[in-house]
């Protein structure tokens, strides 16, 4: 091995160290300015990405505290329709059922005169009846028809005790 050969080693020192020199001035004067240019770049990017992620997070806030104010206000404005509506259903509901009753009321008192007339014309027929009833029941026990005016009074006396 060459390197290992010492009377050449002094000479391999000062190719070293002048090679060293080359490569070390090449790095600093080209590369290095490149590489940081390039670096910096990219910082600038990435620092230009960020602020951008922020704004664009911003927007999005914004966004959903515009989006839950108007969910709130439709949510706000539903509930005042609901109430309205309700509101106007319960009144419509007051008005049929008062209408209702006023002629479930009406109804009722027709009944209460068809009832009192029906009434009245029974109660009418109820005497005539009730003397052909005797009448035919005295026919049959006793086998004679009995006088008019006996059989009326004696109606007349169970009309006035059931009144009683």
């Amino acid at each position: 091995m060459p390197q290992l050969v010492f009377a050449d080693f002094a000479p391999q020192l000062v190719w070293l160290a002048i090679t060293f020199t080359l490569l070390y001035l090449i790095m600093a004067r080209v590369a290095l300015p490149r590489i940081a240019t390039t670096l910096e770049r990219r910082r600038d990017v990435i620092a230009s990405d960020l602020d951008q992620a922020a704004s664009l997070k911003r927007q999005g806030e914004d966004a959903l505290k515009a989006y839950e104010a108007a969910l709130a206000e439709a949510r706000a404005s539903a509930h005042a329709i609901a109430a309205e509506t309700r509101q106007r259903l319960t009144e419509e509901a007051d008005r049929e059922k008062a209408a209702m009753q006023e002629s479930t009321s009406k109804r009722a008192v027709e009944a209460e005169l068809r009832i009192a007339t029906a009434k009245t014309a029974a109660m009418a027929n109820v005497r005539q009846i009730a003397a052909e009833t005797a009448s035919a029941i005295v026919d049959k026990l006793l086998g004679a028809r009995p006088d008019s005016a006996a059989l009326n009074a004696a109606i007349d006396a169970a009309v006035t005790t059931g009144k009683d």
